[in-house]
């Protein structure tokens, strides 16, 4: 979750924006694939902001306008939609065409990284581009200065492991902190006693947990009534 909506988009943006910190040997004058500035930056993000009247509801939180917004509580899903989503239509003709490409490579190899089943055809073509990705990287951006070399972060050597520990351990969207994420969200919205918060928290997990026990040991149970099971198995006390 981390790696794809926050790092990485937090690294890419600041060079494409030319915000990223310079070094003082470094001159920013010479960083071909900062373009994102001024009024290319606005319009830009008027055309992102544009697109939410068609994006479907499962989409969940549609990008807003990212030169507005991206520095005020900007949100994971919105920076998964806005680049990974429709970054390489929305950046074609903004981008310099060998950056453009470089992204496109990134961005389906993340697609495919985020499939909840993953053929091992594809994890192999995921694996090649982002190899590809992050030798490019390197060479288009990094270019082997000193003065670069805080370009290249944690988040793009990540990259290169991602395909194998997907067939060590699981496709990467099935384990990411989204599930967790969603589950804390709920859990803190159904608290009740802010006078013994984590109590309260604990009996409502506990709850959670119980009933779904209870649908797994009788899976014909309706999931929509999980509310109406016996009494011993959902009213557990709010304590």
């Amino acid at each position: 979750m981390h790696l794809v909506s926050i790092n990485l988009p937090d690294l890419l943006l600041k060079l494409w924006r030319g915000t990223l910190d310079c070094d003082k040997d470094d001159d920013k004058a010479t960083w071909e694939w900062a373009v994102l500035t001024g009024e290319i930056w606005k319009t830009h993000g008027r055309t992102v902001g544009a697109t939410k009247p068609y994006l479907p509801g499962s989409f969940d939180r549609a990008p807003r306008n990212p030169a507005e917004k991206v520095s005020s509580g900007y949100k994971a899903i919105e920076f998964l939609t806005y680049l990974f989503g429709m970054g390489p239509a929305l950046l074609e003709g903004v981008l310099p065409e060998r950056y453009w490409l470089n992204f496109c490579k990134l961005v389906r190899g993340i697609r495919i990284m985020h499939q909840r089943v993953v053929q091992t055809k594809d994890l192999l073509v995921a694996h090649s581009l982002l190899n590809e990705f992050c030798e490019e990287f390197e060479q288009l951006y990094y270019q082997r200065y000193a003065t670069r070399l805080h370009f290249v972060r944690y988040s793009v050597h990540a990259l290169i492991h991602m395909a194998r520990e997907t067939r060590r351990i699981g496709p990467y969207i099935i384990l990411s902190q989204w599930t967790m994420e969603r589950v804390i969200d709920q859990l803190v919205k159904e608290m009740r006693q802010p006078s013994n918060p984590y109590q309260n928290l604990a009996k409502r997990a506990l709850r959670r947990a119980q009933i779904s026990s209870l649908l797994a040991m009788c899976p014909f149970l309706d999931r929509s009534n999980s509310q109406r099971l016996p009494r011993g198995a959902s009213d557990l006390g709010d304590n």
